[in-house]
C-alpha cells in the first residue's frame, strides 16, 4: 500500500500541473520534485500533513465572484483525493448531474436540456412548462458536517475492498473539509475589491461550519455529493423524469404547470430540513416551453439553441483587452500562455452552438496585426474553433522600447 500511495502521489502531481504548470507555486514544487513528493507522501503517511495557506482573490468577469486558490502543493492531495474517491461516487449520481464529471459539461447540460424540452412536448406539439431554480449561497451555505457524514458514509456503505487506504483518505478529506480557508490566507487584490459582493458569497461572512472554497477540485466533486441525495429525490419521489442540475442550477420540464408549482414547495422545504439551503427568490423561472430559457449560457428555443448575448459580450472584452497587451512591444511569455487559454476557453464555448460566423468575424477581424507575431489559427476543421500558440516567434529586443 505504501509504494501505491507513492505512485498515486506522482500521478496526482502530473494531474495537478496539467492546466497550472507554469504557475510559481508549481514550479517552485517541480524544482525539487522528488523531495516535494516524499515529504507530502511521508506526512500523509504519518499524519502530520497540514493544509497551507490559500490565496483569496475576486474574479468580475463573467459575474463578480470569490476564489480561494490552494497553492499547488495542496492540489497535488486535491487530486490525489479526487482520483480515489471520484470513480466511487461517480457510480452514485444521476446522469443528468453535469458538473465536474467526464463527458458531462456545460454544453452536454445544454444540449440534455433542449432535448428534454423536444421530447416532453413531443416535438414541440404538446404544451409543457420549464421551472428553472438557483440555490441563494450554495457553496458558503453547505454544512460541513452534513457533507463529510455524506462523504463517509458513500464510502463505508459501498466498501468493496479499495485500492487504498480508507482510514488515511477518510483522514484527509477531514482536513480538506473542516479546514478554515480564510485563516492565514493571503489576500490579492485589496478589500475594495469585496465590497459589492453579497455576504452570502463569501467565505469570509459565512459563519463556523459552513462553506466551500471555490476553486478547489474537491470543492466541484463535493458540490455534487452534498445534492445528490435531493436528486434522487427529485427523481424517485417527485417523479419528474425531465430533470437536470449544474452544481446549483435546477430545471424540471413536466407538462403540468401546476404540478411544478407544487414541486416548489416541496423542493424548499426538502431543502431546508435536510441541507441548509434555499431557493434564491429572485431566480425562479416558470414559463411555457416556447419562451426562451437561459440555461448554462445557451438560449434554449423550440428547435434551436441558441448562445446567450453576455457571453459573445464577454468575449469581445477579451478581444480588446488582448490586443491593448499585445501592442506592447515586449510581452511576458506568461501573459501570450494567459490570452492562448482564454481565447481557447471561449472557441470551445462557442464552438458547442451555431456561431461559425462570429467567430470568423472575431478572428478574422477584430485581432490586432500584433496577434499574428504570437499566434496562428487551428488548420482545417479547427480554424475558426483554436489559436496555436507559435512556438518561435521574434520578440523585439529591449534596447528597441520607446521610453
Amino acid at each position: 500500500m505504501s509504494d501505491k500511495l507513492l505512485v498515486d502521489l506522482f500521478q496526482a502531481y502530473y494531474d495537478a500541473r496539467r492546466y497550472k504548470r507554469n504557475t510559481m507555486s508549481a514550479l517552485n514544487f517541480e524544482i525539487n520534485l522528488e523531495h516535494n513528493i516524499f515529504e507530502l507522501y511521508k506526512e500523509i503517511k504519518n499524519g502530520t500533513y497540514q493544509i497551507s495557506p490559500s490565496l483569496a482573490f475576486i474574479i468580475f468577469d463573467p459575474v463578480q465572484r470569490e476564489i480561494i486558490a490552494s497553492p499547488f502543493r495542496n492540489r497535488v492531495v486535491h487530486h490525489l483525493v479526487f482520483n480515489y474517491i471520484n470513480p466511487i461516487l461517480e457510480k452514485l449520481f444521476i446522469s443528468d448531474s453535469y458538473s465536474c464529471r467526464q463527458g458531462k459539461d456545460i454544453s452536454y447540460g445544454v444540449k440534455r436540456v433542449a432535448h428534454f424540452v423536444r421530447s416532453s412536448s413531443q416535438n414541440y406539439r404538446t404544451d409543457n412548462y420549464i421551472l428553472k431554480l438557483d440555490i441563494s449561497g450554495y457553496f458558503m451555505s453547505i454544512n460541513q458536517k452534513i457533507l463529510y457524514d455524506k462523504v463517509e458514509n458513500y464510502l463505508l456503505r459501498h466498501n468493496t475492498n479499495y485500492p487504498f487506504d480508507l482510514k488515511l483518505i477518510l483522514a484527509l478529506l477531514k482536513k480538506i473539509v473542516f479546514h478554515d480557508y480564510i485563516k492565514d490566507c493571503v489576500i490579492r487584490g485589496g478589500h475594495t475589491n469585496w465590497q459589492k459582493l453579497p455576504r452570502n458569497k463569501s467565505l469570509f461572512f459565512t459563519p463556523p461550519g459552513f462553506g466551500l472554497p471555490i476553486g478547489n477540485l474537491t470543492s466541484q466533486l463535493f458540490s455534487n455529493v452534498y445534492l445528490n441525495d435531493f436528486d434522487h429525490y427529485i427523481k424517485r419521489n417527485l417523479k419528474f423524469k425531465y430533470y437536470g442540475r449544474y452544481v446549483d442550477d435546477l430545471i424540471i420540464i413536466d407538462g403540468s404547470k401546476e404540478s411544478l408549482q407544487i414541486a416548489m414547495a416541496k423542493i424548499a422545504e426538502y431543502l431546508s430540513a435536510n441541507l441548509n439551503l434555499k431557493i434564491h427568490p429572485r431566480k425562479i423561472y416558470l414559463q411555457p416551453y416556447t419562451k426562451d430559457v437561459n440555461f448554462l449560457g445557451g438560449i434554449i428555443k423550440p428547435y434551436r439553441v441558441y448562445v446567450r448575448h453576455r457571453t459573445k459580450a464577454s468575449f469581445y472584452r477579451s478581444v480588446a483587452k488582448s490586443n491593448n497587451i499585445l501592442k506592447n512591444i515586449d510581452v511576458e511569455k506568461k501573459a501570450l500562455r494567459k490570452i492562448l487559454s482564454s481565447f481557447n476557453s471561449y472557441l470551445g464555448s462557442l464552438g458547442q452552438y451555431k456561431t461559425y460566423n462570429l467567430r470568423r468575424k472575431i478572428l478574422d477581424n477584430k485581432l490586432s496585426p500584433a496577434f499574428s507575431r504570437y499566434y496562428r489559427l487551428g488548420s482545417g476543421k479547427f480554424r475558426y474553433k483554436k489559436i496555436i500558440l507559435k512556438r518561435y516567434f521574434k520578440l523585439i529586443p529591449s534596447s528597441t522600447k520607446h521610453d
